[in-house]
C-alpha cells in the first residue's frame, strides 16, 4: 500500500472511530438511560413536599441542570450515602456506579437527548408519600401548630386518636409533615386504646424545658403499645417482608412526639403519620430496641456522657442479646458533634458480625440501613456501639461559637448515642429471606 493510501485509510478510520463514539453517546437518553437511574435515587428526596430545595422529576427538570447534576455526582456529593459499603451493604444504598455516573456525564456532554416515552420517564409518583401507591389510612393532626420564631427549641406530643371498622395488617408506614426544614427528628407510637376516652384529652403537650415529664398526661392510653417507630432527616418509610410487620388496632391513639429547632422566624406546621394496610396476614411480628441513650446500656455512659470544649471524644456501649434474633435494619442516631459511628456484634464464638460503620456523620443524611436478608444474632452475642464527637472549632457542624460543654440529651446542642434495632425471633431458615424497602 503506497503512504498516501495509508494515510487515506488512517483518515477514514479516525472518522470512523469519531463517528462510532458520536453514534454510541447519542444513544443515551432520558427515557431508556437516565430517568430509572434520577428517579430510583434522587426523585425521592428532589420533588414538592421534600427536603430538597429542587424538583428532578421530569426530563425539563433534569435537562436544566444536567452540567450540575454531571460535577455532584461526578464529585460523589450526590446523591448522599454515609455507610461505608466495604464495610457492610445494604439493599437500600443510594450509591451510583461508576457506569451511571460515566452515563450521565455522556448525556450532559450531547445535549440531553429526551429520546422516545417508555412510560417509565413519566412522573408516576403518588403525591405526599414516597411509597408506591396512595395510602390506606392518614392521621394528622386537626390544626397547624404555630412555632414561635424564639430560638427556642420544643417537644411537643400529639395525640390523634382513630377508630376502624376492625384491626388491619400494616405493610408500611410513614411519618408526613408539610415542613421538614423545622422538625429535627420525630417518635411516633401507635398504642390500643379500647375503652378509656381518647376524644376529651389535650390535642397536644408542649414543654420547652423537658422531654420527659409531659408524657405523664397521656400514660393511661400507652399500657398496650403496639408500634413505635419515628423519622431524622434523611430517612424514609418502613416496609416489611411478606407475613412480617405489626397490625393495627381497631381503635387507640398515636402519640406523635415532635422535635422542632430553634427557629428565628414563626413557622405553620402539620404532622402525621400515614399506614398502608395489607390483607396479607402477619404471622412474625417485629420488635424494636434502642441502644445507648434512651435506652437499654445507657447507663454505661450517662455519669460520664458530656464532652468538653476543644476536646474530641469517644464513648462505647456494649449489651448482650438474650435470645437469637433475625435483624431486619439498624438506625444509628447521633447529632451535630458526631463524627463517627460504628456498630457490630461479637457472637460467643468469637465471630464479627459487621453492623454499620460510618465514617464521616452527618447530622442532615440519618437513615434506616436494611440489611438484604435477615441477619442472624445468636443468643449471647455482645453488641458494640461506638461514637466520636468532635467539639472543637475545627468542626462546621459545631452549633456553639465558642465551643461549649456539651452533655448527653435530647436537644440539638447536647449529643447522644443511639443504634435502634428492629428485629424479630429467629427461625430456621431467616437467612434466606429478603428484607429490603419494597418499592
Amino acid at each position: 500500500m503506497s503512504m498516501r493510501g495509508g494515510i487515506i485509510v488512517l483518515l477514514l478510520l479516525s472518522f470512523f472511530t469519531f463517528f462510532c463514539k458520536e453514534s454510541t453517546a447519542q444513544k443515551i437518553t432520558w427515557s431508556e438511560h437516565i430517568a430509572p437511574v434520577i428517579h430510583s435515587n434522587c426523585t425521592p428526596c428532589h420533588r414538592q413536599g421534600e427536603g430538597a430545595p429542587f424538583s428532578l422529576v421530569t426530563y425539563e427538570d433534569v435537562a436544566k441542570r444536567a452540567s450540575f447534576i454531571k460535577k455532584v455526582t461526578q464529585t460523589r456529593y450526590m446523591p448522599p450515602w454515609m455507610p461505608d459499603p466495604h464495610y457492610v451493604s445494604f439493599t437500600n444504598e443510594r450509591k451510583l456506579t461508576d457506569e451511571q455516573i460515566a452515563m450521565i456525564a455522556d448525556w450532559a456532554d450531547h445535549k440531553m437527548p429526551k429520546g422516545k416515552s417508555t412510560g417509565n420517564d413519566e412522573n408516576n409518583y403518588v403525591a405526599g408519600t414516597r411509597y408506591n401507591r396512595k395510602p390506606d389510612l392518614v392521621l394528622s393532626m386537626k390544626t397547624a401548630f404555630h412555632v414561635e420564631g424564639d430560638n427556642t427549641e420544643r417537644f411537643v406530643v400529639y395525640k390523634i386518636p382513630f377508630e376502624l371498622p376492625d384491626s388491619t395488617n400494616v405493610e408500611a408506614i410513614e411519618f408526613i409533615t408539610n415542613n421538614r426544614k423545622v422538625v429535627h427528628h420525630a417518635n411516633f407510637e401507635v398504642d390500643a386504646v379500647p375503652e378509656l376516652d381518647i376524644y376529651h384529652t389535650a390535642d397536644y403537650m408542649e414543654d420547652a424545658q423537658s422531654h420527659v415529664e409531659y408524657y405523664e398526661q397521656y400514660v393511661p392510653y400507652r399500657t398496650n403499645m403496639i408500634y413505635f417507630g419515628g423519622w431524622v432527616p434523611g430517612s424514609s418509610y418502613e416496609s416489611y417482608p411478606a407475613n412480617m410487620g405489626w397490625i393495627m388496632p381497631k381503635r387507640g391513639v398515636v402519640l406523635l412526639t415532635v422535635h422542632y429547632a430553634p427557629l428565628a422566624k414563626p413557622e405553620d406546621v402539620i404532622n402525621g403519620v400515614q399506614f398502608f394496610f395489607t390483607k396479607t396476614p402477619v404471622k412474625r411480628h417485629i420488635q424494636s430496641i434502642s441502644f445507648g441513650s434512651g435506652g437499654v446500656g445507657e447507663k454505661q455512659i450517662d455519669p460520664y456522657f458530656y464532652i468538653p470544649p476543644g476536646v474530641v471524644k469517644s464513648f462505647k456501649v456494649k449489651v448482650a442479646t438474650p435470645t437469637d434474633q433475625s435483624l431486619l435494619y439498624v438506625w444509628p442516631h447521633m447529632h451535630y458533634l458526631g463524627k463517627i459511628f460504628k456498630a457490630y456484634a461479637v457472637t460467643p464464638s468469637g465471630d464479627t458480625i459487621r453492623l454499620v460503620s460510618i465514617p464521616d456523620w452527618n447530622f442532615n443524611w440519618q437513615e434506616i440501613y436494611w440489611f438484604p436478608k435477615l441477619m442472624k444474632i445468636p443468643a449471647g452475642t455482645v453488641v458494640t456501639i461506638e461514637g466520636t464527637y468532635d467539639n472543637t472549632a475545627d468542626n462546621p457542624m459545631n452549633q456553639s461559637s465558642p465551643p461549649a460543654t456539651v452533655y448527653g440529651a435530647m436537644r440539638s446542642k447536647d449529643e447522644m448515642l443511639t443504634l435502634v434495632v428492629v428485629s424479630l425471633p429467629y427461625e430456621d431458615g431467616d437467612e434466606e429471606i429478603n428484607v429490603g424497602l419494597k418499592k
